[in-house]
Order: C-alpha cells, then structure tokens, then sequence
C-alpha cells in the first residue's frame, strides 16, 4: 500500500450517501478510480454493523492495495487487522487519550488519524504523534452539520506549519479545490462531491488529475 507521504486523494464509503448502494461495489469503483485511502464512516451504526460493513469493504481494499481506514472504532480495526483508524478530537482528547500509542499500541499496530478544525486543536494533536492530520472542515458540508467551517485560513497555516502529512477536507468539489490546492494542500479528502457523483471512479479520476497538476 502507498505510504502517506505519497498519498493524494482520500475518499469515503459513508453511510449516509450510499443511497441503498452496496457498500463493497461503492468501495470497488472508489478503487478503481485512483483513491489512495478509504475511510468507512458508518456515524451512529451498531458495533455490530460496523463490523459488517468493514468486513465487506476491508477485502476490496486490500486486492487493490488502496489503504482501508475505519473511522471511531479503534479496538475493532485492531481485532479485524484494519491498517488505519481515524479519530475525531472528540474521541480522542475528550475520551482520555494523550498520545497515538495509546491507541496504536507500541510498537504500533496500527496508524493513527486526527480531525483536527483549527490551529490550537492541530497543534495539541501533533503532539500526540499520530500518523496524519485531516483540516477542515475548510468550507460548510453536510457531513459535519453546524460545524463552522474553518476557511481557507486553516489551509494557509497547515501549509507553513505541519510537516506531518495532512488532508483538506470539507466541502470540497471540482469547483471549490483549486482554491484549496492554491491555499497550499497537496492531499484532500472528498466525501459527498463524489458519492453523489453520476459516476464514481470518473469522479475520482477527475480529482486525481488535478492534483497530480501540483507535487507533493
């Protein structure tokens, strides 16, 4: 699988915009169109559903060698051997975690993601060690509803100030990324922009050709 480092487009398999649609078939044209991580965002779904939808999505990942992330459940990704997990800060500091080992393990098991939504909380997360950063969210979205977005602002300074690989995520689509990539971002995540698309890996694919326009 590609290292972080190398990695551009981060793409969902969420819950809320699969509109009846297989969640493996998701993952599938997800792959096919050049994503680099797949998260599966299953907000407010049993344990037990989770551990289904991932059981599904995880073996689609793995044949393409795209990077599978499970968002909010690190003890399941460790027991289903998920490669990455990514926290909110909420279940992170809020649920009494100060570093990524204590999520991870150590030697880690596993890599380790944080949200982070502005300055102070990116800064506290670096501090914890984890694998990468996601920023944002940079413009409003739907998938994190009255969550004030943290402006292109905050794309400015990750771009001067972390050297830890990082993602733009948050209302971005084909309209509103070249304003995030000349902000500074180099990685992005994009979640309703593509699952709403007519057609996924097309979708993808379009992101991916603009950011392969820029070097890591």
């Amino acid at each position: 699988m590609k290292p972080l480092s190398s990695a551009r487009l981060y793409t969902f398999v969420d819950t809320a915009y699969l509109h009846g649609r297989d969640p493996a078939e998701v993952a599938r044209q997800l792959c096919d169109g050049g994503s680099d991580l797949i998260q599966l965002r299953a907000k407010n779904a049993p344990l037990d559903e989770v551990r289904r939808l991932a059981e599904a999505v995880l073996p689609v990942c793995e044949r393409a060698s795209v990077t599978f992330v499970l968002n909010d459940h690190p003890k399941l990704a460790l027991q289903l051997g998920v490669p990455v997990c990514h926290l909110g800060q909420e279940d992170f500091f809020d649920a009494g975690f100060r570093t990524a080992a204590q999520v991870t393990g150590c030697p880690p098991q596993i890599k380790l993601g944080l949200s982070t939504h502005a300055p102070d909380q990116a800064q506290r997360a670096l501090r914890a060690a984890p694998d990468y950063l996601a920023i944002g969210p940079v413009f409003p979205t739907g998938t994190k509803p009255g969550r004030p977005a943290a402006t292109l602002d905050y794309v400015r300074w990750a771009a001067a100030n972390v050297t830890l690989p990082w993602f733009a995520i948050g209302g971005i689509n084909l309209e509103t990324l070249d304003s995030v990539l000349a902000a500074g971002a180099r990685r992005i995540c994009v979640v309703s922009a593509i699952l709403n698309a007519p057609d996924i890996a097309d979708a993808c694919r379009a992101f991916r050709a603009r950011l392969e326009q820029h070097t890591l």
